[in-house]
């Protein structure tokens, strides 16, 4: 980036060079302080941009380039901050995302064993609530054939008594004639 920086820079440089001596006729050089042992050794204005005009230029963009640069350190140094903080935050981002995603798989399988309990739950009550029925039945037949049986013996007993009674009369009956 700084050598693509660099490039664009050299090259701008060589074409305000090239403007500057293209823009600069004979009509617009300003004329140039030189001092006076040396007036015998001016350049005419038809021969071309003087030494001092060269050198104002090339301080003029040597100023723009240093000022470039400056803009692009402190734009390269902003970039940079900004991508190591969100460097940071993605680091952070992925290990909380990671931590995320186990839970969730850890979740879903406690998930999983808890439905597999239920079911497993729920088949023991309904197998718990089939016996309950199956048992209630057998109670109820159990209840109904007792009293058929209490009746049964009671009327039994009652014809036992009742014989009894019968005999015991009878035998009362053959003693008193006795």
């Amino acid at each position: 980036m700084l050598i693509f920086a660099d490039t664009k820079l050299a090259d701008r440089t060589a074409s305000l060079m090239g403007e500057t001596s293209e823009t600069k006729g004979p009509a617009q050089q300003p004329t140039p302080t030189i001092p006076v042992a040396d007036s015998k050794k001016q350049p005419s204005p038809a021969s071309g941009p003087s030494p001092q005009d060269l050198l104002t230029a090339t301080r003029a963009d040597l100023t723009e380039a240093q000022r470039s640069r400056s803009e692009l350190q402190e734009r390269l140094a902003r970039v940079t901050a900004d991508w190591e903080k969100l460097r940071k935050k993605s680091t952070h981002d992925g290990k909380r995302i990671n931590s995320i995603e186990s839970e969730i798989t850890h979740l879903q399988l406690r998930l999983k064993d808890r439905d597999e309990e239920l079911k497993g739950k729920a088949k023991l009550l309904e197998d718990f609530q089939d016996e309950l029925a199956t048992l209630n039945l057998q109670l109820n037949m159990a209840e109904e054939r007792t009293d058929r049986l209490q009746k049964e013996n009671k009327e039994l007993v009652d014809r036992w008594m009742a014989r009894m009674g019968k005999e015991a009369d009878a035998m009362n009956d053959a003693y008193k004639f006795s």
